[in-house]
Formats: structure tokens, sequence, C-alpha cells
């Protein structure tokens, strides 16, 4: 059996995902895409996962596709023409961005050094970003003549407006972790020593609320940045109505008024 790509550890409904190829910046392999997709895929099919944390090994977070095998045999694009790094980016690479982006649980990038290019790309497909003063963001596929293939035209703009967006593509230039704090790349800024900890707090806390109402936030938020408001509240309504009705609500009123934690069970 091939060694893995990924590390998976699960503790109190928090899967941490470690992109575990720190020889060659966490790069973005086949295998390592496929692993992650299958820790989605479980947590989508109720496997008890309620938060999923993505981190890299060693000094990166990811350092985008392994440019060194991109157009190898057993790289993410071997088929040669247009068409077939089309179909290649489609069906091999864009699916964890969608992934990432519509799982039902809560997605923490802890991001521990540089997200370049593709890596960049997935860091911004999650739902919430954490750094440390290590952190870096490239979108740098124009310093090899490329476009960015996997998202970042569309989630830059959104997180920190056009100006900035456009500046970071035509130049690929990084962004340091006080720029990306500043920007809103980032929600919280720790220092390195203390950002595991910092994330896992955070990962804890959100793993125990309640998973029936932070999933459909989640959907409601992520649609509603094309929705008119007028639609986004019939949306928020149609939400609204199923949480209302959930045994958490009735769990976390009655827990209000006898002034304790609540303890929710998705239902």
């Amino acid at each position: 059996m091939s060694q893995r790509a990924t590390t998976i550890v699960t503790d109190g409904g928090v899967t941490t995902v470690t992109l575990n190829r720190p020889e060659r910046m966490n790069a973005l392999s086949r295998q390592m895409i496929e692993e992650i997709l299958a820790v989605l895929d479980g947590a989508n099919a109720g496997d008890g996962t309620r938060v999923i944390v993505i981190t890299g090994a060693g000094r990166g977070f990811c350092g985008g596709a392994d440019l060194k095998d991109l157009n190898s045999p057993a790289g993410l694009l071997p088929e040669a023409g247009a068409e077939s790094k089309r179909q290649g980016l489609r069906h091999g690479v864009q699916p964890l961005i969608r992934a990432l982006r519509d799982c039902d649980v809560p997605v923490i990038a802890m991001v521990n050094g540089d997200a370049a290019a593709g890596g960049c790309d997935v860091a911004l497909a999650c739902d919430i970003r954490i750094g440390s003063e290590r952190t870096r963001f490239m979108e740098s596929f124009a310093r090899i003549g490329l476009f960015p293939g996997t998202g970042g035209c569309w989630f830059l703009p959104r997180m920190v407006g056009l100006s900035k967006a456009a500046e970071m593509v035509f130049t690929g230039d990084p962004i340091g972790a006080q720029e990306a704090y500043q920007w809103g790349l980032i929600s919280q800024l720790a220092p390195h020593a203390e950002l595991l900890e910092r994330t896992m707090v955070l990962a804890q806390r959100i793993a125990a609320g309640p998973p029936i109402a932070l999933r459909l936030a989640k959907m409601v938020m992520h649609r509603g940045v094309d929705m008119s408001l007028e639609t986004s509240l019939e949306l928020a309504a149609a939400s609204e109505s199923i949480t209302l009705t959930s045994d958490d609500h009735r769990e976390g009123l009655t827990a209000f008024l006898e002034k304790r934690e609540a303890k929710f069970r998705g239902l």
C-alpha cells in the first residue's frame, strides 16, 4: 500500500487533516485530493465529524499543484492539449474546491505557512482561516504564466474587494500575515506557538454547537453572496423553520432557562 499523502486525526467531533508532503511544500497530488475528498464525504454522510480542520505539515500550508510532476503520467494534468487540460482541472482539481465550499460541516484552514496558487485557493474555499506570523497568501499563477484555475478569481474579489484581488492575481506577490488579517483573509492572527491551540479551541467550540443550524447557516451564507436580500430572506425563513422544530432548539432553550451548557445532538 502506498504511503498516505495526509494524516487524519479525529477528536471530539473535530477531524484534522494534515497535508503530509512537507518535502514538496505539501503540493497537491491526486492521492492527496482523494484523501481529503474522502474525509469530506464521510462528514457529509454523518460519520460524527462536526468540524474539519485542514493544515500542512512542516513549514508550509500548501504550495499548490506539484509542478515537477504536473504534466507527467502521475501528475494532476497529464494529458496534452487545451481541452484535455480543461477536463483535468474540472474533474481532477476543482472538485476539491467545490467539496470544501459545499461540505455540510464547517471547515477551518489553519494556515501555518505559505499558501500558494492552488494552495491559496484551498484555504480560500474553507469557511474560516486562522494564521500566524508565518502565514502568507500568494495567488502566484501569473509568475509562471498561468491563470488561477482553482477559484481564486471568484473568492478573492468577494473577500478583499476587486482592487486588492486584482493586485494579488496580477502580480502574484505574497500577502503577509498582518495584511491578510487587515484585509479579512484570516479571521484570527495568533503567535505561531499558539496557532494549534487557538485553532482547536475554536474548532471544539463550533463542534459543540447545533449541527443542523450551523449546516443551514453555512449554506445560506455562501449562497447569499449571489442572491438578492429578498431571496436570502426567503431561504432564511425556510431554514429557521427547520431549526425551530428541532430537538436541538428545544435543548438549547431548556439549557438557557436552566443556566447550563446545551448538549446538541444534531436532531
